[in-house]
Formats: structure tokens, C-alpha cells, sequence
């Protein structure tokens, strides 16, 4: 995977319409978007050229831009077809890809309400992160000072930018002490997620994860849910508090980047990948390839 800084690779990005070379796809520094947080994106992969719930991140990305009061000047199919572009020109089919929207700068204070619109996709190399062997070792998690807030204090179903800032900040306190990533509670003490990736566990043969009220409901959370369903599995989707981590003997994240990938310690507590996990690692690897 290429090293090079972002502004600096070769290719093309999508930018309001047309294709342009990868570093001309700027934004001006008094853009709506940065100033205020009101950027929505998306994050989808690619398995051989084939967008995995391609149409499913689209219509997400026009609710998240709705939730933040402006519109998405492009239909699903529109961006579907921009996305199926870029892709096929960049040469990258197993490929990460990063739908953003951002208000310009016409308006420069909290109202933007006569900014334009400006959308951009960009798609770079993203193999596999982990060999099978690697990925059952699982991964270490701290537990992030941070929460993620209240529902009725932001629009958690929206995939907005300024959302992430917490995590971006737990993230890098974790890695620091040498954890991979870092477990969320919710503002009122309650397992929610971590920070880039959705949270499940196991006890007596069945799955536990936490309800889905105040983060997104991930479309590869949804997904893995209904894998395991059609294993047999039971989900049980509810609250979970912390004092309970010490009952169950798996865990997993998933999300687009992270796709299945067990956990073997968080904090204090400590889990033990096994079958459940190894299942749906295999079937969500499945899952995403093209027929």
C-alpha cells in the first residue's frame, strides 16, 4: 500500500461531476465544511471492482447530508455510476473508496444555508489487513476517555465528519500506549462501539452487541448480523454495561477497513477468538466477493 501523502498520489478523483487529476482536486481554505464540521463521507470497499452494498452507502450518504440540512446534488445511481468510474480509471479494484460532501464558501458563519454543495469520491489500493493466522490472535483494545454523546445532542445517524473527532482523539491515545484502537462507552456508561468499527461479543453460543441508538448503525454491522442469522445464530441486540465484558468469552469488530476481526483484550478484560469469530471472518470474506 502506498505511503505517499494524500494530496501527493497519481490518478484521478470525482469531483463535482467530472473526473480531475488527483492533485487538482482541491477545496478553498475558507470552505463551510472545514470551518464547521459539516462534512458527511462515506467509506465502502471494493473486491475486484465490484463496490460491496454499493447502492446501500449511497442512499446513506444522502441521509447523513440530509441530517445536516442540505441535499446531495447527485441521485444514488449517479454516484453509484461516479464511484464504478473512478474506480475502473484509477486501475484499483480491491480498493477503498471515499465519498465526501462539504458546504463551500460562499458563507463563511454557523448559517451556510446558500453554500454550495460540493461532492468529491476518491479511491485508493486497500488489500486485505490480515492473513487469517494474524487475524485470529485478535487485536488489543483500550477504553477511550471520550463517550459518544446523547442523541439528542448530535445526529448520530448521520456518518458526518465532525462526529469522528472524538474518536480521532481516542484513537491516537490508545495507539500510543500500544493498543490497536479503543472500546467507546455511551454518555451514559454503556458499551456503544469503537471508534472507527462496531462491537460485538459472545456468551453460551450466542451474540451480544450494543443497540445502535446513539452511533451509526454500520452497513457491515448489519450485514455480520444477518450472516450470523442465517448461520442460526441468536443476536441478542441490547445494552451493554462494562461490568459484563468478564462474561463473555469472544469478540469482534467489523466495519468496512476493519471487516471481521476478533479481539483478544480490552483493558482489563480478556477473550479468546475462537469459532463464532473464525465463522464470520469466513463468511463475511465471502460475503463481499463478487459472484
Amino acid at each position: 500500500m502506498s505511503i505517499l501523502p494524500f494530496d501527493q498520489r497519481e490518478g484521478v478523483i470525482w469531483m463535482n461531476g467530472a473526473l480531475v487529476p488527483w492533485k487538482d482536486a482541491r477545496m478553498h481554505v475558507l470552505s463551510h465544511g472545514l470551518h464547521y464540521g459539516g462534512a458527511v463521507f462515506e467509506g465502502e470497499r471494493s473486491y475486484k471492482g465490484v463496490i460491496f452494498k454499493s447502492r446501500e452507502h449511497s442512499e446513506r450518504f444522502r441521509k447523513s447530508a440530509a441530517l445536516l440540512d442540505y441535499e446531495i446534488p447527485y441521485t444514488v445511481d449517479q454516484l453509484m455510476a461516479a464511484k464504478d468510474l473512478v474506480i475502473k480509471t484509477n486501475g484499483t479494484p480491491d480498493a477503498y473508496v471515499r465519498p465526501v460532501a462539504w458546504r463551500g464558501s460562499e458563507m463563511m458563519a454557523v448559517a451556510a444555508q446558500h453554500a454550495t454543495i460540493h461532492v468529491a469520491i476518491a479511491t485508493w489500493e486497500w488489500p486485505s489487513m490480515f492473513d487469517m493466522a494474524t487475524k485470529m490472535k485478535g487485536i488489543r483494545l483500550d477504553v477511550a476517555d471520550y463517550r459518544r454523546p446523547d442523541p439528542m445532542t448530535a445526529p448520530c445517524e448521520s456518518k458526518a465528519a465532525g462526529l469522528y473527532m472524538i474518536c480521532t482523539i481516542s484513537k491516537h491515545k490508545a495507539e500510543r500506549k500500544g493498543y490497536a484502537d479503543a472500546m467507546m462507552l455511551d454518555w451514559q456508561g454503556r458499551v456503544a462501539e469503537c471508534t472507527g468499527a462496531n462491537i460485538f461479543f459472545t456468551r453460551d453460543g450466542e451474540i451480544h452487541t450494543p443497540l445502535a441508538d446513539c452511533f451509526l448503525n454500520g452497513i457491515t454491522r448489519q450485514t455480520v448480523i444477518d450472516l450470523a442469522r442465517k448461520r442460526g445464530m441468536v443476536v441478542n441486540e441490547r445494552r451493554i454495561m462494562p461490568d459484563e465484558l468478564s462474561g463473555f468469552v469472544e469478540c469482534f469488530v467489523c466495519g468496512t477497513a476493519a471487516e471481521v476481526t476478533p479481539v483478544a483484550e480490552i483493558g482489563p478484560w480478556r477473550f479468546q477468538p475462537g469459532n463464532i469469530s473464525r465463522t464470520l471472518v469466513e463468511d463475511y470474506s465471502a460475503a463481499v466477493q463478487p459472484a
